[in-house]
């Protein structure tokens, strides 16, 4: 027997008013479903030691990834623009909102693993945005036996902020959380590709992993015609979210699908390109092409129906890291490459979650010099990651071949 939850998504009017704050989560709205199977996974329990907690950590990205759209649907009309101008404040409500809201999640059912994540509630508390910050996460949290108050919100952020706690040099089971990766694309409506991120490392090692992306939309331009419009009659809005086990393999499902038809997961897979100029690149949003190292034998080109020789393909996306990791996991990309810069921290949160999907996919992370990753070098707080030269993210296929474009070019 399937039953279904009614979610409710508020209306365009401004939530950050004060007429309006204080009922942020009783607007009226669409109604919005979603399959109350969400959480169950699709391997055996038995095979996955962690499957309790993979369950909880999908179940709270769920609630995280409709508290952003909830706050999207006050600021965008239905064509995509924006209804008011708020500079960065529902950006700050969604970010805090879903720190908040998975804290408080998580703490109820492992109240021993703590949390390591990007906000503190500093810039809430100088702004005076709590009040609007427990609308938003009221309206998604668990019942309890008492009313969530301003209080609980800013506590459940600072258990996961910079001065929340210090690990030492044993390594130690905790959770890592980026809030929205992509929280600058996070106006820019449907082509933000943020991401809800979740992780759990247990002794230097990511055990599970869990993205959600709300504009994630199903690359569709390799599948025939019969197949897109068979993908479109069967899938009702956009957004996907990825899970990760430890030796279970990485699976996707859509975020909404169609309440009338089954919600069920598939396996993904890295792409099977192995040929440097055939593969499909990304970088971030603040690095150039020719700030790369194979920018010395390839130029890029944007148009996939119009790449000459000595060029490869450079994907368009927007926003973050995590989003880069969901396409190389996805085989939407073979390669994800970021440069390390000399005045730029590199977090561990930007990279956890992404780590796990892409190598239980098949694929490959390292450094520039072909080194793991090593989450515990930050041995007081676990939050900074120091990669030799930068992050390399491949389909496995292809590491190797980078690797050495990579240690050839940078020893001319």
């Amino acid at each position: 027997m399937v039953f279904f939850i009614h979610i409710s998504l508020p209306a365009p009017p401004s939530f950050i008013s004060a007429v309006h704050r204080r009922s942020f989560a009783a607007r009226s709205c669409t109604a919005l479903r979603f399959n109350l199977r969400a959480n169950l996974l699709p391997f055996p329990e038995q095979n996955a030691k962690y499957h309790k907690h993979l369950n909880a950590a999908v179940d709270v990205v769920y609630k995280a990834c409709h508290l952003c759209l909830d706050v999207k649907s006050s600021l965008f009309s239905t064509d995509g623009k924006v209804l008011e101008k708020f500079d960065n404040t529902p950006v700050t409500v969604a970010d805090f909102g879903v720190q908040a809201l998975l804290s408080l999640e998580l703490n109820k059912l492992f109240p021993d693993i703590p949390l390591v994540a990007e906000e503190d509630s500093a810039f809430l508390r100088s702004r005076n945005l709590a009040g609007t910050v427990l609308d938003a996460v009221t309206a998604k949290a668990s019942s309890t036996c008492k009313p969530l108050t301003q209080d609980d919100v800013l506590e459940a952020i600072d258990r996961g902020g910079k001065d929340a706690f210090v690990f030492g040099s044993k390594p130690a089971t905790y959770w890592v959380l980026d809030p929205i990766d992509g929280t600058r694309g996070f106006l820019k409506g449907s082509k933000a590709l943020y991401v809800v991120g979740l992780a759990l490392v247990v002794e230097g090692e990511i055990v599970i992993g869990v993205m959600g992306c709300p504009n994630w939309q199903e690359d569709l331009s390799e599948k025939s015609p019969a197949k897109m419009k068979e993908h479109t009659d069967a899938l009702s809005g956009r957004g996907t979210i990825m899970i990760a086990h430890i030796g279970c393999g990485t699976w996707t499902k859509r975020l909404n699908s169609s309440p009338e038809l089954p919600n069920v997961w598939t396996r993904c897979f890295v792409d099977g390109s192995d040929l440097v100029h055939k593969a499909r690149f990304c970088i971030p949003e603040s690095q150039t092409w020719e700030s790369l190292p194979l920018s010395s034998l390839f130029n890029a080109a944007s148009d996939a129906d119009n790449v000459g020789d000595n060029q490869i393909l450079l994907l368009a996306t927007c926003c973050g890291s995590l989003c880069k990791y969901l396409m190389v996991a996805s085989g939407r990309a073979s390669v994800f490459i970021q440069r390390s810069k000399e005045k730029t921290i590199i977090k561990a949160w930007d990279h956890a979650v992404g780590m796990i999907c892409v190598h239980e996919a098949g694929g490959k992370v390292t450094d520039w010099e072909g080194s793991e990753i090593d989450l515990a070098a930050d041995q007081v707080g676990r939050r900074i990651i120091f990669p030799s030269g930068g992050v390399l993210v491949t389909n496995g296929s292809l590491h190797h071949k980078v690797l050495k474009i990579i240690t050839q070019t940078l020893t001319v």
